[in-house]
């Protein structure tokens, strides 16, 4: 994580801390406010496909964990109900992508969030998730 710890709710604190895929994947969470997030990664060599570029899976896993703590962000916890991602461009060794989420809509336990992944200036991808507030949680 590159923010300041005193920076972040608690619950957000201790989701990253738990988090040890992200972390595994070498990616930062860089930003997190109500309702929107921010987060890069490194396409490390275990991160290219037989094509010699950078594995899809791995590009949506960096948007869908930057949709996590964003839908997350307001307190509740909360999980995915659904997402679907859009590849607009190869990704490659060495770039560093950044990947920005936004929340579109939320409306009681629901939510939609809009995530955009780009690699320097270049968007190499857009995801649109929809999340769900866990039953128990307070609204």
């Amino acid at each position: 994580m590159t923010l300041n710890d005193r920076a972040l709710p608690d619950h957000i604190r201790r989701m990253w801390d738990e988090d040890r895929a992200s972390q595994a994947l070498g990616m930062k969470l860089t930003s997190v406010s109500p309702g929107r997030a921010e987060m890069s990664m490194p396409v490390r060599d275990d991160m290219v496909n037989g094509h010699g570029i950078g594995h899809g899976g791995l590009t949506f896993t960096l948007a869908d964990s930057t949709f996590a703590f964003a839908c997350n962000s307001h307190g509740p916890a909360t999980v995915a109900h659904s997402a679907s991602v859009r590849f607009h461009a190869p990704v490659r060794l060495g770039d560093v992508l950044t990947s920005v989420a936004v929340e579109r809509s939320r409306e009681g336990r629901r939510g939609v969030y809009d995530v955009e992944v780009r690699a320097g200036d270049r968007l190499v991808a857009t995801f649109e998730g929809h999340a769900t507030q866990l039953a128990g949680e307070p609204t």
